[in-house]
């Protein structure tokens, strides 16, 4: 960018960084298009600047979403900036879209991807729905007075699963991870005979199950990027932002970032689904329609 910016310094230097940050102006719908044509045409670092420093204090207010975690605030700063910068050089301002609007999502993936990394040496979340727990738990537990330690009453983790579309297996499982990390060589009894190590039983599925559910779940992924080939640039956008994201988008957001009526939104996602459905359908009658390969696949003649 054309200039640093400005540099957060722990918790002690946060108001100092506020202050810094609300002196960049915001910009007006007509100057921010112009930065981004600026940007994206002729890579216009002035301009990109300005756009990142406008909206620093955005992700400020994201950011502080997430003190609750045990980070250091700069460095949730500094990686929700890292996401802020990385939407600003793939911001098309030709679709019609402020890049706030655009930016919050860049933003908010990459300070979660940083909280994931740094809180627990074990990955606390590889499914989407187990990253939805683990931003999530805190909270459900807080509005049912349950902060306390150690594991959870059945009927709170009953109450919390319901809430969260989740199974109260995964609920356990992450409010005991999230109690902290521990190590497997710890002793089991303070006279120090066995390890937690010594009773922890091979729960995972054989070789070739795994093998199949690869196989299953990289069928399906084609099938679903085939699919939404069918789509325009607006009906794929809309259809990702209403049925594939972990946190849908509103069809009000949806109606201001393209400058129609809700409505209209609803029925273009409606119309988009209809579309996917039926190439998904397609894509599936195909494969069936494939005569099935018995063994290995011949030799090449010598």
């Amino acid at each position: 960018m054309a200039a640093a910016l400005p540099i957060l310094s722990g918790e002690a230097g946060l108001s100092r960084y506020l202050n810094e940050i609300r002196r960049f102006p915001m910009l007006a719908p007509e100057e921010e298009y112009m930065l981004a044509k600026r940007w994206r045409e002729h890579e216009d670092l002035d301009a990109a600047h300005k756009l990142v420093t406008s909206h620093l204090r955005l992700v400020a207010k994201i950011a502080m979403g997430y003190r609750g975690y045990g980070l250091p605030i700069g460095e949730v700063m500094s990686e929700g900036n890292v996401g802020l910068m990385q939407a600003v050089k793939r911001f098309e301002p030709d679709k019609g879209f402020r890049l706030a609007t655009y930016a919050m999502w860049w933003i908010r993936a990459s300070i979660q991807e940083y909280i994931l990394r740094s809180w627990s040496l074990v990955k606390m979340g590889t499914t989407a729905s187990q990253k939805k727990l683990f931003f999530n738990l805190r909270k459900a537990k807080s509005q049912i007075s349950a902060l306390e330690d150690g594991d959870l009453r059945p009927d709170q983790v009953k109450l919390i699963a319901t809430k969260l579309g989740v199974s109260e297996t995964d609920v356990v499982d992450m409010n005991r991870r999230m109690s902290g990390d521990a190590s497997l060589n710890t002793p089991l009894r303070e006279e120090g005979e066995g390890e937690w190590q010594d009773w922890l039983v091979d729960e995972s599925s054989s070789q070739e199950k795994i093998l199949a559910d690869q196989e299953e779940s990289a069928n399906r992924h084609g099938a679903l990027t085939s699919a939404l080939a069918v789509l325009n640039d607006r009906e794929r956008r809309i259809f990702e932002a209403r049925r594939l994201s972990d946190d849908p988008v509103t069809l009000e957001q949806l109606s201001d970032e393209f400058d129609i009526s809700r409505e209209r939104v609803r029925q273009i996602e409606v119309r988009a689904f209809e579309k996917v459905q039926a190439a998904v359908k397609a894509g599936v009658a195909k494969i069936e329609s494939l005569p099935p390969r018995i063994g290995p696949p011949a030799a090449a003649p010598a």
